[in-house]
């Protein structure tokens, strides 16, 4: 089992969120399109050679975004990766998968 933490632009929020669930994140148990988040603020400077869906070159931008955290089964946690991929603006959409230890001795 992974967690998986992405940042998305608020204005893409939900079919992000829709491509990750379709592809199999955030189930838990008899659960399905399990997640945490959290508006916040993003920031990033687009460097020469960068083609960002928002801001411009060498100047430094701040945007809306939200900070989404869910579960991912090992059987699909390529996929889901493939899925934010695809559905997100970001030329460099910022993400972290960590595996989880899913059982403990007493």
């Amino acid at each position: 089992m992974y967690k998986l933490c992405f940042y998305v632009p608020a204005s893409h929020l939900e079919p992000v969120k829709q491509a990750v669930f379709e592809a199999g994140g955030g189930r838990i148990g008899d659960y399905d399109r399990c997640c945490w988040q959290v508006a916040g603020q993003g920031q990033f400077r687009p460097l020469a050679g960068a083609n960002p869906f928002i801001g411009e070159s060498d100047k430094l931008e701040q945007v809306s975004e939200y900070r989404v955290e869910l579960v991912v089964d090992d059987t699909c946690i390529r996929g889901v990766i493939a899925a934010l991929r695809l559905a997100h603006p970001y030329e460099e959409p910022a993400f972290d998968v960590l595996q989880l230890v899913t059982e403990f001795e007493s």
